[in-house]
């Protein structure tokens, strides 16, 4: 609680601009805020700690009926002098406590004044009380010189009993202060409503993989974000469960019709756009189906379809699915990407990063982390351990000098051709590793990898046991680089 002797500062205190609007400049400027802060029609107005009256009677002046209480007499009796012929009572009390008894009022309006409480919590309450059904606080603080109160402190303590809050920015406004200010000042206008029940929208993505590339469209005609390019995507209706919600929206928006057991759960995303309300959002990953195209289902939302590499994806992206599909690639599972309020929709590729990492539950000790093979020939390896990776759901995840990798999951494959590489060729029946072996769908699936693994540098091993090489009960396919790395597909 301040000390300062208020009376004492009376006679001086419409020297500061922005107490005595005594210029027309920084008059016109708090009139015009005020405007906007107060009802349009005639409204009871209670000033809290209203000081000399100054913005009392520029609210008087808009036609509102004001009531202003300040805890100094001699601040009073300069107030009543301001607002003489007015209709505004002006009244001696304590702020905390105003001596309104039973009325009730559309407004309350306070400058500088919440910060000075030594319960600022339960004073809120109670000016709540005051307000009538759909009243408003208008509360105008800030911080000086490592005093005061944050936005986002006041924002907290108006949350138990409203959840309709504007908050506008004061700092860059020099014709409310006659000067340039560099601290926090604001306003925030807080609609006296009950906090209903907090719900959010759901939605869903579709990361609908054909190899290391993605499906893009290109959004337009839309309202939001049109022009920038997002993932199959819409929200859940009601009584939809996440999987029907992303089924029937891929095939609303890209005409594909997708089984249950086609969708894995990639990434979930807790997101809110600038000045939105927050979103729960559900990536689903698909693989691509030749013998089902995805097609424009919806012309007159979207302007394009297109596949783009998950490693080098375009920068003209809805900001938060940027965010979301980058978090993919690096093997993320859960996601928050809150966006600030001054941020754009479109991504910026050197704007602020939002996206904050959630570390998933359950025991890390023993997973796999990475496997590295050393190579001869980086490029080589790069077109077929990337093709057939691709092909296996594993993502490009880094690249430097002499290395690439690929993740899936919390786990990922390297090559990397080192320049501490000894000489020798890589001989898989010698001692070391002999092959590595990775799961594929079904039967199909691993025909589809066979007859395509020649163009990108493998060959066929066993081919006269193909596919039961590793025993009658085991359908799998054994291939082999030009380098003499071997890989077992297994199918089922």
């Amino acid at each position: 609680m301040t000390t300062i002797d208020w009376d004492s500062a009376a006679d001086s205190f419409d020297e500061e601009p922005d107490h005595g609007l005594l210029d027309p400049v920084v008059r016109h400027a708090w009139a015009r805020r005020l405007e906007s802060w107060l009802p349009r029609e005639r409204s009871e107005v209670l000033d809290l700690g209203c000081g000399t009256g100054s913005l009392a009677l520029l609210v008087a002046g808009q036609g509102h009926r004001v009531t202003a209480v300040d805890r100094s007499p001699r601040m009073v009796e300069q107030a009543r002098a301001k607002l003489t012929g007015t209709g505004t009572e002006v009244l001696v009390g304590d702020a905390a406590a105003p001596p309104v008894g039973r009325q009730r009022f559309d407004v309350i309006l306070a400058r500088h004044v919440v910060w000075l409480l030594p319960d600022p919590a339960a004073v809120l309450r109670h000016w709540a009380g005051l307000l009538r059904p759909g009243g408003r606080l208008v509360l105008i603080e800030g911080v000086w010189n490592g005093v005061g109160l944050s936005a986002g402190q006041l924002t907290s303590l108006l949350a138990p009993f409203t959840e309709r809050i504007h908050h506008e920015r004061l700092s860059g406004d020099r014709d409310l202060w006659g000067k340039d200010v560099d601290d926090e000042r604001y306003a925030l206008v807080a609609r006296a409503e009950p906090p209903r029940r907090h719900t959010e929208v759901v939605d869903v993505h579709l990361i609908l993989r054909r190899g290391s590339h993605v499906l893009l469209a290109r959004r337009a005609g839309t309202g939001y974000a049109d022009g920038l390019l997002h993932a199959p995507s819409g929200h859940l209706e009601d009584g939809e469960d996440v999987r029907e919600g992303m089924i029937r929206e891929a095939a609303e928006e890209i005409g594909i019709a997708l089984e249950p057991q086609e969708l894995r759960v990639a990434l979930v995303m807790h997101h809110r756009g600038p000045g939105g309300g927050p979103r729960t959002g559900w990536f689903f990953e698909a693989e691509y189906d030749p013998a089902r195209l995805p097609y424009n289902r919806e012309p007159d939302k979207c302007s394009e379809l297109a596949w783009f590499p998950l490693d080098a994806l375009p920068d003209d992206m809805v900001a938060y699915c940027r965010a979301g599909l980058d978090g993919y690639r690096a093997g993320e599972r859960f996601l928050v990407h809150w966006h600030e309020d001054g941020d754009t929709v479109a991504y910026e590729p050197r704007g602020p990063r939002r996206a904050v990492p959630l570390p998933a539950g359950g025991v890390r000790t023993g997973r796999v982390h990475h496997i590295e093979l050393w190579v001869p020939d980086l490029v080589a390896a790069e077109a077929g351990w990337g093709w057939l990776l691709g092909e296996l759901g594993h993502v490009p995840y880094q690249r430097w000098a002499h290395g690439r990798s690929w993740r899936r999951g919390d786990s990922y494959v390297v090559v990397e051709q080192s320049p501490d590489l000894v000489p020798g060729a890589h001989e898989r029946c010698r001692p070391g590793l002999n092959h590595l072996a990775f799961h594929v769908a079904d039967r199909e699936a691993l025909d589809a990898l066979v007859a395509r693994a020649p163009e990108h540098g493998w060959r066929l091993l066993f081919p006269d046991r193909h596919p039961h090489a590793g025993g009658e009960g085991h359908v799998a396919a054994y291939l082999e680089d030009a380098a003499g790395y071997e890989v077992e597909l297994v199918a089922g």
